[in-house]
C-alpha cells in the first residue's frame, strides 16, 4: 500500500484531533478517506452520507487535481501523493480544538490579567470564538507592541488590520506627506489628505478605527543612529520599506535586538512575504547577502505597481504578525512566499540559514549598524557622486534654451510607460538602459539635455555620456516633476 498524506481542512480539524494532515496508507483515494474516517470517527458524518457515499459538498483532490475528473474514489495513489479534503464553507465554523493561544513561539508579549470590557467582548467576538485566540489571546494582542517601518502601500493595510485586530500599540515610522499618486494603493489616505503629513492622518484613521489602540508616530527617517532606540520597545517589526538601505537597516537592527522581522515587498505585479527571525531561522541577509546596484532595480515610482498588490502583501504581513504575537500556527520562518498577481499563483521556497552570514551566524563579523546608503551604493544626501560632475539646468533655463535659435537635443531617459504619462515637447525617448546602444546617434557638437522623473536617472545617464567623451551634457534639475511645478502644470506628476 502507498504511503500518502491526507490534508485536513480547518473546519474539520477538531474532529481529527486538531491535525492539519494525517499520514495514511492505502491504494486508492476512496480507501484513504475511509481509513481517515476509521481513525477519527467524528469525521465520518461530515464526509459520508448514512449510505456511505461521499457527501456532495465535499471534494477530493489528488496532488491538486479533482478526482471527479480522474477515476473518482477509485483513483489510484502512490507513495508521496497528497490527498486534500476540500469541503464547502460559509463564513466560519465552530471548533472544539484545544486553545493554543499565547503559545511558546510568541515573541515575549506579556500576559494580561485585566478583563476585557463589554465593548471589547463584542468588538473582538469573532476572535474570541477561535480556540487559537480566545480571551487569553485577545488580551495578549492588547499588550502587544508592533512597529511598522513605512506608512505607504504595505504599511497602510498592515496597520489597519493590526488596529482592527486589537494590537495595543502600533508604532509607525515615516516622514512623507500624502501625495495624490499615493492614493492608487495607500488605502489609509483619502483625497482631502493630500499634502498632510502621513503620520498625522494615519494616527487619526487608526484610532478612529479602534479607539482602544495607541498609535505612536515616529516622524523621522530611520537611520543607524536612531534605529535601536526606535525598534527596542516593540515585540515585532514589520518591514514596509521601499528602498534597500532601510531594508538592510531594519534587518540588521532586528537581528541585533533579537526581534522577528515580518518582511514584504512588491514590484509591478509580484510580491514577496517572509518572516526573518534569526533566533529560529535565516535573516534577510541570508537570502540576499548584498543589495543590487542602485540603478538596476527601479522603484515603484519608476516601474509602477498594481494598486491592489500591496494590499494583499500587507494583509499577509498582518496575518504573520498576529500569528507571531499569539504564538499560533506556523510562521513563515525559513520560508519565502512569492505571489504573482497576473497568474494568481503562490509559490513557496524554503530558505536556509547562511552559516557564514555576517550578521546572524555564529561567526558573524558585524556587531553593530553600518552606513547603509554606502553599503547599498546610494549617495548620502549632500555627498559628491563618483565620476565626472554633471552640470544641471533648471526648468526655467531649459525653457529659455528650447525657445532659442539653437535648442539642445532633449533626451527622455524614462521608460515608455512613463513617457505615455506626459513628456516635454520635442523630446526624444531613449530609456536609460538603452542609452549606450544609441550613443552613435548623438552628435557631440550639440548640447544634450537629459531628463527623467526627478533627476536621478538623468544624472547617471549624463555621467555615462561625459565618461564617453561628450562635453556639452546637462541634466534637468528635479526632472519632469520640477518642470511640471515651474513651467507646465498640465504635465502630470507621479
Amino acid at each position: 500500500m502507498a504511503k500518502v498524506t491526507v490534508k485536513i481542512p480547518t473546519p474539520l480539524r477538531s474532529f481529527a484531533g486538531g491535525a492539519g494532515e494525517l499520514p495514511v496508507e492505502g491504494d486508492t483515494v476512496g480507501a484513504l478517506v475511509h481509513r481517515v474516517a476509521e481513525l477519527h470517527p467524528g469525521l465520518k458524518r461530515h464526509l459520508f452520507t448514512p449510505e456511505g457515499r461521499l457527501r456532495n459538498f465535499v471534494t477530493l483532490y489528488l496532488n491538486d487535481k479533482d478526482v471527479r475528473y480522474l477515476d473518482r474514489d477509485k483513483t489510484p495513489v502512490k507513495d508521496g501523493d497528497v490527498v486534500a479534503i476540500v469541503p464547502a464553507i460559509a463564513g466560519g465554523a465552530r471548533s472544539s480544538a484545544p486553545s493554543r493561544a499565547a503559545g511558546p513561539t510568541g515573541p515575549g508579549v506579556p500576559a494580561s490579567s485585566a478583563s476585557l470590557s463589554t465593548d471589547d467582548l463584542l468588538r473582538y467576538s469573532r476572535h474570541i470564538l477561535l480556540p487559537e485566540v480566545g480571551l487569553a489571546g485577545q488580551k495578549r494582542l492588547r499588550e502587544a507592541k508592533v512597529l511598522i517601518v513605512g506608512a505607504g502601500g504595505l504599511g497602510s493595510p498592515t496597520s489597519m488590520y493590526l488596529a482592527a485586530a486589537g494590537v495595543g500599540e502600533i508604532g509607525l515610522v515615516d516622514f512623507d506627506a500624502v501625495d495624490l499618486s499615493n492614493l492608487q494603493r495607500q488605502v489609509l489616505y483619502t483625497t482631502p489628505d493630500v499634502g498632510r503629513p502621513k503620520l498625522t492622518v494615519a494616527k487619526e484613521r487608526l484610532e478612529a478605527l479602534n479607539p482602544g489602540v495607541r498609535v505612536v508616530a515616529h516622524e523621522e527617517r530611520l537611520s543607524s543612529e536612531n534605529a535601536f532606540d526606535v525598534l527596542r520597545p516593540y515585540h515585532v517589526i514589520v518591514d514596509g520599506t521601499d528602498n534597500f538601505p532601510t531594508r538592510y537597516l531594519v534587518n540588521d537592527a532586528s537581528v541585533l535586538l533579537g526581534k522577528p522581522n515580518v518582511y514584504g515587498s512588491v514590484y509591478r505585479f509580484e510580491g514577496q512575504v517572509s518572516v526573518f527571525d534569526a533566533k529560529r531561522g535565516p535573516c534577510y541577509r541570508c537570502l540576499y547577502p548584498e543589495p543590487p546596484p542602485p540603478d538596476l532595480v527601479p522603484s515603484c515610482a519608476e516601474a509602477g505597481v498594481l494598486g491592489v498588490l500591496p494590499g494583499l502583501v500587507g494583509m499577509l504581513q498582518a496575518t504573520e504578525t498576529v500569528k507571531l504575537l499569539l504564538g499560533v500556527g506556523e510562521p513563515l520562518i525559513g520560508r519565502l512566499v512569492l505571489y504573482d498577481a497576473l497568474t494568481l499563483t503562490f509559490r513557496e521556497l524554503h530558505l536556509q540559514k547562511n552559516p557564514e552570514c555576517v550578521i546572524c551566524s555564529p561567526t558573524a563579523t558585524q556587531k553593530t549598524l553600518i552606513d547603509y546608503p554606502a553599503f547599498c551604493g546610494v549617495p548620502t544626501p549632500g555627498a559628491t557622486p563618483s565620476g565626472p560632475k554633471v552640470p544641471e539646468i533648471t526648468p526655467e533655463a531649459l525653457e529659455a534654451e528650447l525657445g532659442s535659435g539653437e535648442p539642445p537635443l532633449l533626451l527622455d531617459v524614462r521608460e515608455p510607460e512613463e513617457w505615455a504619462l506626459g513628456h516635454l515637447p520635442g523630446a526624444q525617448l531613449i530609456p536609460k538602459g538603452e542609452l549606450l546602444e544609441h550613443v552613435d546617434e548623438l552628435t557631440r557638437a550639440r548640447e544634450v539635455v537629459l531628463y527623467c522623473r526627478s533627476g536621478s536617472r538623468s544624472g547617471q545617464s549624463a555621467r555615462q555620456l561625459l565618461t564617453l567623451g561628450f562635453t556639452n551634457v546637462k541634466s534637468l534639475k528635479g526632472g519632469i516633476n520640477a518642470w511640471s511645478d515651474a513651467i507646465d502644470p498640465t504635465i502630470p506628476k507621479y
